[in-house]
This record gives structure tokens, C-alpha cells and sequence, in this order.
């Protein structure tokens, strides 16, 4: 009994895979060595829909001028090409310990895309982009105790790394058995409220944008995340890594870029993501960091070199997400038996603002800002 569940299991979820190593992954870094990163037009921001196990998502990050944080996401799941699923989620952080984040997570019904499938539609909910491509309104009545009603306006180009934002998986890339692709919309403002049962809460001020296709297993893809949204007052810093499991050599794969209005100061896949030092984690073994150092670097498009760190402690951390929370004991532990798989995100946002110190040629420039960063870990 115990075996046929397993197998029905690893249908859906997968169990570990085979060690194909560092030849069956395809990075994009190869193509941002010759072509650090491509600006995208409206066409390029299409959902895919595919048919098959994936995982697509489009999400928004909020940092508004009155100190609020928070993000909306719609997640577009296909489990095996029989089984397709969309949520509707939204989270207002909460920086005080003793009062619960205000967090949404809703079902959506009869899932429609716009017939260039740039615009996504649900009943009560709606991501709409602008016929210039330089704006996302989010509306959602799908929870009425968190309503969601938000304009994002893009100030920079929208970009993916290298030609095709792509890393491929598999043994044949030109028939690659999974895929992963990023784009982003590193700086934009934002515009709008999420309602709670106590009120609005106003949400202008800066956002950042990606979007993200996970064209398999999200565990065969990764084991490892890293992420950050620095924003600050003249400059974006933005830092998106994952490493493989071991199943394709431990890879790393990281994009980074800087930003300011207007322009891509510096975009490409030669960024870092070390975790300096760890507080760890009293519920599971994993090492959840409290120190961090993520660095930035390369040659802008007029030649100059450069580099950016943003190093310091990451304060207590916002929020520990278990991504199996709503899944049976039962079954969650066959999951980590299986597949050996236990995924939780650790969310941070350092009270003491961390500054972000870039170097551009001979200049040197020092900038506060505003900065969540996530860790996600998911398999040994």
C-alpha cells in the first residue's frame, strides 16, 4: 500500500531524480556572457498556459511611502497536463511581531487570458496590462476581506538575462525536458489601496515586478532560492538565484541587475547571494540566515566598471512560511521521503536599513533603502 502511494505520489510531486549532472542544465549565463540582458516589449510579458507540469507566476512587491510592505501574485499551476489550478494571493507585512501579517489565499474560478494572452482574468479577478506595456492594474474582489484595487507603472525598461531568459533542462536542449524563465520590471511606482476589514491601506510608492515559469517540478528545478528588492530613492538593486539539486550538479543560477529611472544601469548573471551567518531554525534543520552579503557586478552599456555590495544583518525576520502547511502530515511526510522535499521561505526586512555601495567607473555612491529578501529552501 505504502509503495502504490508513493508512486501515485511522485506522479504529481516527483521523487528524486537521477544524477544526470552539469551537462543536463543549460544556464542562461551562456547567453548573457555574449548578451548580458534583452529589453522587452508587450509581447514578450504573454502567459504560456502550457500544457504541461508547471508553475507560472506573476508577482508584485509594494513598498509605499508611508512604510507599508506588502505583495499581490497569481499562481498558475499544471499538475502532469491533468490538473490545472489558479490562486489569487495577497499579504500586507506586518513589522510588529505580536500583530499577524494580513495575508489572502484564494481559489479563482473560470480562468480566461486576453486573445494575446497578455491580460489574465478570473471571476472577481483581473491583471490587466496597458496597451503600451508600461502598466499592471490588479483588481481582486475574489476575498472581500482583502481587496485588492493597484496600478504598477514601469520607470525602466522591462528585461530578461541574456536572449531568452531561459535556462533548459535536459539531455537534448533542443527538446529540453523543463525549463525556467525570469522578467522583470526592476523600478516602477505604484498606485492604489488593499482593503481590509479596518480600512485601506495605501499602497503608492515604489513596486517591482517578475514574472516567473517553472516548466517542470519546481523541486527538480531547484533546491535553493535567493531573492532581493532593494529599492531606494534614486536606485533598484535586484538579486533572483537558484541553485539545482544535485541531480544537475548543484548548479547555481543567478540574475542581478541595477536600475535606476529612466534606465538598466547594469543587467546580466554575474551576481553573488552568501548567507554570512545563520541563526537557524528551531522547527526544521534548515540554516535561515541572519546575515547576508549580495553583490552586483559587470560593465555598463557606456563601458564603465561596476560593483555594488549590499551586506549587513538581516534583523528578525518577518515571516516563516512552511509551502506544505496545508498538505496532510500524512502526506507531507511521504513527500520528504520520497522526494526529499521540506520547502520553507524565510522573509526579512532589516528595521536598520542596510545601504547599497556602488562603484560606477571612478565614482562612488552610498544609498539607503528599503529591502525584502527571501531564502527559500527546499531539498538537501
Amino acid at each position: 500500500m505504502f509503495n502504490w502511494a508513493k508512486q501515485q505520489l511522485a506522479n504529481v510531486a516527483g521523487i528524486q531524480e537521477p544524477i544526470y549532472g552539469p551537462t543536463a542544465i543549460k544556464s542562461v549565463a551562456e547567453e548573457a556572457a555574449t548578451v548580458p540582458y534583452t529589453e522587452l516589449k508587450r509581447d514578450d510579458l504573454k502567459w504560456r498556459a502550457m500544457d504541461s507540469t508547471s508553475v507560472e507566476t506573476q508577482t508584485f512587491y509594494f513598498m509605499s511611502t508611508s512604510g507599508q510592505l506588502g505583495c499581490a501574485q497569481v499562481i498558475y499551476s499544471n499538475v502532469v497536463g491533468l490538473h490545472v489550478t489558479c490562486q489569487f494571493t495577497a499579504k500586507v507585512f506586518s513589522r510588529d511581531a505580536s500583530i499577524p501579517h494580513i495575508w489572502s489565499s484564494t481559489q479563482l474560478s473560470n480562468v480566461d487570458f486576453s486573445d494575446d494572452k497578455t491580460c489574465f482574468y478570473a471571476d472577481n479577478c483581473a491583471v490587466e496590462l496597458s496597451e503600451d506595456g508600461t502598466t499592471y492594474t490588479i483588481k481582486s474582489l475574489a476575498d472581500e476581506g482583502c481587496i485588492v484595487n493597484l496600478t504598477v507603472t514601469r520607470t525602466t525598461p522591462a528585461i530578461h538575462a541574456g536572449t531568452t531568459g531561459t535556462t533548459l533542462f535536459g539531455t537534448d536542449f533542443t527538446n529540453p525536458w523543463g525549463l525556467m524563465r525570469h522578467a522583470f520590471w526592476p523600478r516602477c511606482t505604484s498606485e492604489g489601496t488593499i482593503t481590509t476589514p479596518d480600512g485601506p491601506i495605501d499602497f503608492s510608492g515604489r513596486a517591482f515586478y517578475v514574472y516567473a515559469l517553472q516548466g517542470m517540478k519546481p523541486h527538480h528545478a531547484a533546491s535553493r532560492w535567493n531573492f532581493v528588492n532593494f529599492q531606494g530613492p534614486t536606485y533598484s538593486a535586484i538579486l533572483m538565484e537558484y541553485t539545482t539539486p544535485p541531480s544537475y550538479g548543484s548548479t547555481t543560477v543567478c540574475v542581478g541587475m541595477i536600475a535606476k529611472d529612466g534606465e538598466i544601469v547594469r543587467a546580466g548573471c554575474d551576481s553573488t547571494a552568501t548567507h554570512l551567518k545563520s541563526a537557524g531554525d528551531p522547527v526544521n534543520d534548515w540554516p535561515a540566515p541572519s546575515e547576508a552579503k549580495f553583490t552586483w557586478s559587470g560593465k555598463t552599456k557606456d563601458g564603465k566598471e561596476l560593483t555594488a555590495v549590499l551586506e549587513g544583518a538581516l534583523g528578525e525576520r518577518l515571516d516563516r512560511i512552511d509551502v506544505m502547511a496545508e498538505v496532510p502530515g500524512f502526506v507531507k511526510k511521504i513527500v520528504q521521503t520520497a522526494a526529499g522535499t521540506k520547502p520553507y521561505v524565510y522573509q526579512y526586512s532589516p528595521q536598520v536599513k542596510l545601504t547599497l555601495k556602488l562603484k560606477l567607473g571612478e565614482e562612488e555612491i552610498s544609498e539607503e533603502g528599503e529591502l525584502l529578501t527571501e531564502a527559500t529552501f527546499i531539498s538537501e
